[in-house]
């Protein structure tokens, strides 16, 4: 039977779970997650897991932060004066908001704080900053 290799196209089914336990993700209830390993479209030790595995192999990997959606950064979090922002808009913490970036590109963040005078944003993904566990089953190599 093949095993998978990097340029193969496979379906898995997986479960993500963080440190503490709690899934933050699962392909269980739908379809198999699709993908080209070596492509990019998944995080780097994913891709890594499924390769060398065959069609109903299973493996569970923890992926290290740096390696899957990066270690929190400071510099992504950012104050922005209220009279910068629309003035209709009404914000709230934990309030995710899409905003045009300087090159043109949005960006999807978050609401960490307000006062009075501004709001502060934070670009990070949600999950950077933190290990993850996947739990992880190859379907099939298309």
């Amino acid at each position: 039977m093949a095993e998978a290799k990097q340029g193969d196209k496979v379906k898995v089914h997986y479960t993500g779970k963080l440190n503490d336990g709690s899934v933050f993700d699962s392909s269980v209830e739908r379809d198999p997650l699709e993908f080209t390993i070596g492509e990019g479209a998944v995080i780097p030790g994913f891709e890594q897991a499924v390769v060398g595995l065959q069609p109903g192999d299973s493996t569970e990997t923890t992926i290290e932060a740096a390696n899957a959606y990066g270690n929190h950064s400071h510099e992504l979090i950012t104050e922005v004066p209220r009279e910068r922002m629309p003035r209709d808009l009404q914000v709230t913490i934990g309030q995710q908001l899409q905003v045009s970036m300087a090159n043109g590109q949005t960006a999807v963040v978050m609401v960490t704080d307000m006062t009075d005078t501004a709001v502060t944003i934070d670009a990070n993904h949600p999950l950077a900053g933190q290990d993850l566990t996947f739990s992880i089953e190859l379907v099939e190599i298309a």
